[in-house]
């Protein structure tokens, strides 16, 4: 891992755990993946870490921007209305506002905020987070049972064998046990 992704890491790990992220640093590794390392444009000029489109009650100003969504089994390119953050503690905190608010809608968002573990965490919030079909994954037994334990990976099994989103997962946990030896000297700063 390179320095400034290091550095990134950490900005953003402590801006999640001042914004009470259950998993700040699962929370801080799919920021770096999102904003690529908060290179995006949404990431430099917004403090938009994950995309966050705005609310049908907009909290926070707006910019818009095209995008590319994946709707109806084809790309397509249409004007999005982002959100603009004052802060990233402000982006982290209105990213678990959005889970909790659609968890009662959304079971992977239901299951990641019941997480007991940041990797499970991680994987649920995955499977629902894009429209980006690149995000699926076709995986083995092995990694499913290592991260979701050997229950749902049995039942992922006889369901389906590409996993939508877990990709993306696959990507963030990459990045988290990159650092991983270096989280439990930044924990000691937690409030």
């Amino acid at each position: 891992m390179l320095p400034p992704q290091e550095q990134f890491l950490r900005k953003a790990w402590q801006a999640a755990v001042d914004a009470h992220h259950i998993f700040p640093e699962m929370a801080a590794c799919e920021a770096a993946l999102e904003s690529g390392y908060g290179h995006s444009q949404l990431a430099t000029q917004d403090n938009n870490l994950f995309g966050m489109k705005q609310h049908r009650h907009p909290l926070y100003g707006t910019v818009s921007l095209p995008t590319r969504e994946f709707l109806s089994n084809e790309w397509v390119t249409v004007n999005s209305n982002w959100i603009v953050y004052g802060d990233w503690q402000s982006c982290f905190a209105d990213r678990m506002a959005t889970l909790e608010r659609l968890a009662p809608h959304v079971p992977h968002y239901r299951a990641a905020l019941a997480a007991v573990k940041g990797e499970e965490y991680v994987i649920q919030v995955s499977e629902s987070w894009s429209t980006d079909p690149g995000w699926q994954c076709s995986c083995g037994a092995i990694f499913q049972s290592q991260v979701l334990g050997e229950q749902h990976a049995a039942q992922a099994q006889h369901k389906l064998s590409t996993v939508l989103g877990l990709g993306r997962g696959e990507k963030v946990l990459a990045i988290f046990n990159a650092i991983t030896g270096d989280w439990s000297a930044t924990e000691t700063h937690s409030p």
